[in-house]
């Protein structure tokens, strides 16, 4: 779409980008079998439980730009609605399908693999769902890992259990010999779990398969604790980890108050995103200041972080710090000598407790004692199982994964936007990282709750 300059200035950057985006999602083929799902029972309503092939979800929702786009002559972007279609394109109960988690644990991923077990034998009547051990390294057979047989009775209790039944690993693994393995094992669709690396491989394996001319079906479902996905509202496991995070906002809260200056300092996850700090800090309102990776942390200087600490304390006699772990890496790390992770991700260093001894030091110049207490509940956090709301959206990413799947959809990722499940294509989902914008409300509510300064400069 061609959009002139004058007209796309009008707009916000997710906007501008829908605008430019190809939003079409690929198919296998045509679509000749009938979906054995069974339908609304209500009389007169059974197409109902069908998404009608041309049917899709407006990326832009507020009025103002709807009208603003319309009065100039141009569409609105919209994406592919998902959910099961009435004709498909694999055979039902002769498709095989396989699974593989990859990257760090994140609560919900159990039940993820649950659902897509449960939804292809009992509502697609196909029996065989392979389990990839360890990632991507799992397709490799140098590597000797075992192909799991997921059955339903293996499956069944697994949600309520915290990690995944199939291991994960990350870095790159050949596409060639992952399509290979498909092969032998006669798998006709794959679904990835993991976030934007996870993906990133996702995408190399579909062109390996469209390099062939095979007829495979590849559907992401977007796994990432930091909430850092494109173009979707939210990803699983988000709502665990800030509900978990708010356990250890409480116990910084209760021991901040039990002493004179005591400060509470909470790290959580978020490499580039801020998503958990800034959720956990609103869902408590004890924290009075939210520290983000996207916001620039000035330590020193009149309008500081360490200055409005003290003026904190000078007039509360306590305060509670939660700050994400990409957060003020620009102190800590040395850019000539960076470490890399098997993924290619800089290895972060520890800002909760370079914040802690910088506090120490700051106070200790001044003459005010401070009691300091430092909690870091990461590895808790990815590592517990999904709370109730987390698991119906696991669930429901699985379901959604299952239709697109076989009704021979590929190179998309399953996406939540504006109330309703999409088909987002790989390229998108891959193309940046989600961030929060510090002109959104989400971002102003932070500001409220805290009382912090917008910046610290």
């Amino acid at each position: 779409m061609n959009i002139p300059e004058e007209i796309l200035n009008e707009l916000s950057e997710q906007d501008k980008k829908l605008l430019k985006a190809d939003l079409s999602i690929k198919k296998l083929g045509k679509c000749e079998y009938f979906s054995p799902i069974k339908p609304c029972v209500v009389p007169g309503a059974e197409d109902r439980s069908f998404i009608p092939e041309d049917e899709r979800v407006l990326g832009i929702v507020d009025s103002s730009v709807v009208e603003f786009l319309a009065k100039n002559g141009f569409s609105v972007p919209s994406l592919e609605k998902a959910g099961a279609r009435k004709n498909i394109f694999f055979e039902p109960g002769n498709t095989i399908s396989a699974v593989v988690t990859c990257g760090g644990l994140c609560p919900g991923l159990n039940s993820v693999i649950r659902a897509i077990v449960m939804m292809n034998y009992y509502r697609y009547n196909n029996q065989i769902t392979y389990g990839i051990q360890y990632g991507y390294a799992g397709f490799i057979k140098e590597n000797d890992h075992e192909v799991m047989n997921l059955t339903p009775e293996l499956v069944e209790p697994i949600h309520t259990k915290g990690g995944t039944i199939l291991g994960s690993s990350r870095g790159y693994q050949e596409p060639s010999k992952i399509v290979d393995r498909l092969q032998e094992l006669n798998v006709k669709v794959l679904y990835t779990i993991g976030g934007d690396g996870t993906l990133r491989g996702a995408l190399a394996i579909v062109k390996e398969i469209e390099k062939r001319n095979l007829k495979i079906s590849v559907v992401g479902i977007p796994k990432t604790i930091d909430n850092d996905i494109s173009f979707i509202d939210k990803s699983f496991g988000v709502e665990t980890a800030f509900s978990e995070a708010c356990k250890s906002i409480y116990a910084a809260h209760t021991e901040a108050r039990a002493t004179v200056n005591g400060v509470g300092i909470v790290k959580v996850m978020g490499r580039e995103s801020g998503f958990i700090a800034a959720f956990a800090t609103l869902a408590t309102s004890e924290v009075n200041f939210c520290l983000i990776p996207e916001l620039d942390l000035k330590l020193d200087g009149g309008n500081g972080f360490l200055k409005q600490l003290e003026k904190r304390l000078l007039k509360r006699k306590h305060a509670v710090i939660v700050v994400a772990e990409g957060t003020g890496q620009k102190y800590i790390q040395d850019p000539k000598n960076l470490r890399y992770d098997a993924s290619g991700n800089v290895k972060l260093e520890d800002i909760g407790i370079y914040l802690k001894e910088r506090v120490k030091e700051h106070f200790s110049k001044k003459n005010i004692p401070v009691n300091i207490k430092y909690l870091d509940p990461s590895y808790s956090i990815r590592s517990c199982p999904p709370t109730p709301n987390d698991s119906i959206f696991c669930s429901q990413l699985a379901q959604m994964a299952v239709h697109a799947g076989m009704s021979g959809r590929t190179g998309l990722v399953i996406g939540y936007l504006n109330g309703q499940f999409i088909h987002l294509p790989m390229e998108l989902a891959t193309s940046e990282r989600k961030k929060i914008d510090l002109n959104s409300q989400l971002w102003y509510s932070v500001l409220e709750s805290t009382g912090q300064s917008a910046s610290f400069d």
